[in-house]
């Protein structure tokens, strides 16, 4: 499960590090290459996805064509958005220019894992986030009695 928060600068490559506690639920092909997916997120943030984590979020995204105009409109920006990498020998990943102008990503970087995915956020917008939400924590307890009540759907 990828948890935690961790701050990391992009170098001149555009390469971030992927926090090493995060390395063992991205797994490794048969020549032992860590292939993961970045995609765009919501509220300024990207999300990183293992490939395995990346097929579950497939699944629960309806792929159908016929599924009604907002549907199509979210598989487009979703999946048009959506980058198969691999993590370089020293665990790095190279974000792409696009993805990096949507999140506003310039130079400092908060990771921070989510369950099933890692969220990567500009330092500036990843505070802007707290400073907006933390007073909010408490009475987000209703998310949780919901996913109880509701069977997680």
């Amino acid at each position: 499960m990828l948890v935690g928060e961790s701050e990391h600068t992009l170098d001149a490559k555009h390469r971030v590090f992927v926090p090493k506690r995060f390395h063992p639920y991205l797994e490794r092909d048969e020549q032992g290459v860590q292939n993961v997916v970045v995609t765009r997120g919501f509220e300024s943030c990207l999300f990183l996805f293992s490939q395995e984590s990346f097929h579950d979020v497939v699944g629960r995204l309806r792929t159908q064509a016929f599924g009604g105009k907002e549907l199509r409109k979210m598989q487009r920006l979703f999946f048009s958005n959506s980058h198969a990498s691999q993590l370089d020998a020293s665990g790095r990943l190279v974000i792409p220019e696009k993805l990096r102008n949507l999140a506003g990503i310039d130079r400092e970087v908060v990771i921070v894992g989510c369950a099933d995915r890692a969220e990567i956020w500009s330092r500036a917008h990843w505070d802007q986030f707290q400073n907006e939400n933390d007073d909010d924590f408490d009475g987000l307890d209703v998310v949780l009695i919901e996913g109880e009540q509701g069977g997680g759907d």
